[in-house]
């Protein structure tokens, strides 16, 4: 069985969205990570219907957790309480799950205009 930690209900970037976001955002840490944005931890769940989110928004603790806040169905809050992101990039020795704590903590700093990315449903 699978551990519940490492499962989740959301969005995988689209590769091609994920090359030209690569190439617009730079990451500022040596693990690039940019791969998927979560609806819902642990047991899987029915995919979302949405394919398209707009990254609004981007994250940094200046020591080694950057994130990407993506507005999904018209806003970046998730039904948990959450933000919708990418982690983006990582320190050596820091974690994906970090972000969550990063956009809590210090907020977010607006991205004008919104960038449009393709998501790809994943259960």
């Amino acid at each position: 069985m699978a551990d519940p930690t490492h499962v989740y209900t959301g969005w995988l970037v689209d590769p091609a969205a994920r090359e030209v976001l690569l190439a617009r955002i730079p990451p500022r840490y040596p693990v690039v990570v940019a791969h998927h944005v979560t609806l819902k931890f642990g047991a899987a769940a029915a995919p979302p219907a949405e394919t398209l989110g707009e990254i609004v928004g981007v994250a940094d603790d200046g020591v080694g957790v950057q994130a990407l806040v993506v507005a999904i169905g018209g806003g970046p809050s998730r039904p948990d309480g959450g933000t919708f992101h990418i982690t983006w990039s990582l320190a050596e020795g820091r974690e994906a799950r970090e972000s969550n704590d990063v956009i809590a903590a210090l907020a977010w700093t607006p991205i004008a205009p919104p960038i449009p990315v393709r998501l790809i449903p994943k259960p």
